[in-house]
């Protein structure tokens, strides 16, 4: 039988897993499941998918705190909260927190699939509603970057796909190949396009230094801090940041960027409360991760949170048309 969509099932019930898994493949769907909030928001981030189920008690992360998670990062999720203590307020609460519809245990399944299906129709017709707008206002931004060769059109393709979503991207090449004018043609190509772009070179700014830029700190935090400063994540807030040679990041500083990919979230230097954002991640490096991963001067869980979409820029040297353009 052909997938009809994709959906995510979180309960920390196995049983219950089972049942939904059973009843939605049944109908033609392909799951996936998790057994935590935790779980759900690491799946969802590597995958968008079409509808998720997802149980409002469970230990550690519940489910509201796991779909305010899931809507921070695509507004458009489709999250159908599944409670066997459905009140009013809990359904109220959840709607008001992006969820799709609330269902209660114990339920039918001609329920699930009717709801799961009326989910898929939604998703459906945001997807087309967003590929009608990009088709008649997108276009990526290449003037400025060196690209006749087939090599570049084949980045530049990849770039097309990558613009509209909220990936995490790492640019790889040697230096001057335009790392820096890719990640700005991909946030002007994508629906962030409005909101800020900032750069930060990791190379240039005193590691001492780089997590105050980065992360912000309150007056006082340590000595210099005449006044309380916004990190560059927090002003990058519905926007791009584009972070270059990441891997001169030193080991203190990849834990706290580490937290960012996970949480959308950090703590400023002197302070308590955490700050959320919503901030797409562009990478960049001229540096081999993989060796620096297997020599222990970058951690692997950090590579591989950067490694979403990986966009290799080749050197000019292999690219004739390319050099010949520039002269």
């Amino acid at each position: 039988m052909a997938k009809k969509g994709s959906v995510l099932v979180c309960d920390d019930e196995e049983i219950m897993r089972d049942v939904l898994e059973t009843i939605l493949t049944g109908a033609g769907y392909k799951v996936d499941l998790a057994k935590t909030g935790e779980e759900a928001v690491e799946a969802y981030e590597q995958k968008n998918y079409d509808v998720v189920l997802m149980d409002v008690s469970m230990p550690g992360k519940g489910g509201l705190t796991a779909l305010e998670e899931i809507i921070r990062m695509d507004a458009e999720a489709v999250v159908l909260m599944v409670t066997a203590y459905a009140t009013f307020d809990t359904a109220i609460s959840a709607w008001d927190k992006g969820a799709a519809g609330c269902i209660r245990k114990p339920f039918q399944n001609e329920q699930i699939i009717a709801l799961v299906a009326r989910g898929i129709k939604q998703r459906r017709k945001e997807e087309e509603r967003v590929s009608l707008r990009q088709a008649m206002t997108r276009s990526v931004k290449r003037d400025a970057i060196i690209g006749r060769s087939e090599q570049m059109e084949s980045v530049f393709r990849l770039v097309e796909r990558v613009a509209p979503a909220r990936s995490t991207v790492l640019v790889t090449g040697e230096s001057g190949t335009g790392k820096e004018l890719l990640a700005k043609s991909i946030h002007e190509s994508s629906l962030r396009a409005d909101k800020p772009f900032v750069v930060v070179n990791c190379s240039n700014i005193p590691s001492e230094l780089l997590e105050s830029e980065l992360f912000g700190h309150t007056k006082g935090a340590f000595t210099g801090a005449v006044a309380a400063k916004k990190g560059l994540f927090e002003v990058a807030d519905t926007g791009s940041i584009f972070l270059d040679e990441i891997g001169d990041l030193r080991p203190e500083t990849q834990v706290r960027l580490l937290r960012v990919i996970q949480e959308r979230e950090f703590t400023p230097l002197g302070e308590t409360a955490t700050v959320k954002v919503d901030v797409r991640i562009i990478a960049a490096t001229n540096v081999d991760l993989k060796e620096a991963v297997k020599n222990g001067t970058f951690r692997e869980d950090l590579y591989y949170r950067l490694l979403v979409v990986p966009i290799e820029l080749p050197p000019l040297r292999t690219r004739c048309e390319d050099s010949v353009a520039r002269t």
